[in-house]
């Protein structure tokens, strides 16, 4: 950070570097995996816009049960593919008529009104009134044109999401399994009454039009990039080990353990599925299936239930204990509530 001195104020700010990188694969284990390589090696006081497409995709939170969200099998019939991503959220559908983008960055450089304003003001050059809405949604006279979802680790964060421009919303309604209870707490009747392809409000908009409003927008709200556009293909980075872990069975659909407890509901947040293995009335095993945004809150609430005895009080007190900030206290106060109206 540099100061200066002018009259009686000091002006301070930032100094960053900015890239922009597009992948031309298509398929969803790699882009997931080129995702986390940059997230990786995201360098102090750095910025990337990702861009990227998936073809024919269902793609999971982290936290989210693979059968549940998904129709697996017709989407693998048709020769889809099914991911899981780092981050949490709900299950989203992926064609070539859908954008992805992802910021990733220094946690310092972190402003999500700012990375939504890349997107907004990239959608609004076509005279589309674009608005941020509800937890995660942008959207266009109440219809959603693109979720987002966010990760964070000690010094790095990334922020991502879809654009949809053309998208075939029958597929996506065939393949998403979206539950009653999330309908209705959204007033729709269905998933493709709530979602909306951008291309219904302009003719001028497609997949290439979008990528250029969208870095002309990152550089003008980030400055200019310091060298072109990186295009990665298949083969442009050592991504072995990463794509091994995306397209593994174990990431994709994990154990689905017989439990002997099955708790669900639905919060504001984000439903929660927590599945209880106990053994001589201690809890052994213990996953928590959810689309809440902070799948590391999630892990670690199911990993303070491990070895305590199925009692409701120490159950409660042990969540009390996690220690989050003001924003997820939100999260333990209603699973204690929750408990304690009498599920267990």
């Amino acid at each position: 950070m540099r100061s200066y001195l002018i009259g009686v104020f000091k002006l301070e700010y930032l100094e960053y570097e900015t890239k922009i990188v597009s992948s031309t694969s298509f398929d969803p284990w790699h882009n997931l995996a080129l995702e986390e390589y940059l997230f990786r090696e995201i360098k102090h006081n750095q910025v990337i816009l990702y861009l990227w497409q998936n073809q024919n995709t269902v793609v999971i939170g982290r936290n989210q049960n693979a059968w549940k969200e998904c129709r697996c099998n017709e989407l693998e019939q048709a020769g889809g593919k099914l991911a899981r991503r780092l981050s949490g959220g709900g299950a989203v559908y992926h064609d070539l008529g859908n954008l992805n983008f992802t910021f990733i960055m220094d946690r310092a450089q972190y402003d999500l009104e700012k990375q939504l304003s890349v997107i907004l003001e990239a959608v609004r050059t076509f005279n589309i009134n674009a608005q941020f809405t509800g937890r995660n949604d942008l959207t266009v006279e109440g219809r959603k044109f693109s979720g987002n979802a966010f990760y964070f680790e000690r010094d790095k964060a990334y922020h991502h999401g879809t654009i949809l421009i053309d998208v075939d919303v029958a597929k996506l309604a065939a393949y998403l399994q979206v539950s009653k209870e999330k309908i209705v707490s959204k007033g729709v009747d269905s998933v493709q009454a709530r979602v909306g392809n951008l291309n219904l409000f302009s003719s001028e908009i497609s997949i290439e039009s979008m990528k250029t409003a969208l870095m002309k927008s990152f550089q003008d709200l980030y400055g200019k990039v310091s060298e072109p556009p990186i295009i990665m293909s298949d083969t442009t980075f050592p991504l072995e080990n990463l794509y091994k872990k995306y397209s593994s069975w174990d990431w994709l659909y994990g154990k689905t353990p017989n439990f002997d407890m099955v708790l669900s509901t639905r919060f504001l947040w984000g439903g929660i599925e927590l599945g209880l293995t106990l053994s001589n009335g201690l809890i052994n095993d213990a996953k928590i299936y959810s689309d809440a945004m902070n799948s590391h809150l999630i892990d670690r609430i199911a990993l303070t239930l491990l070895m305590l005895p199925l009692q409701l009080d120490l159950i409660v007190n042990a969540i009390r204990g996690i220690d989050v900030d003001q924003e997820d206290q939100v999260i333990i106060d209603d699973l204690i509530n929750w408990l304690l109206s009498g599920v267990i």
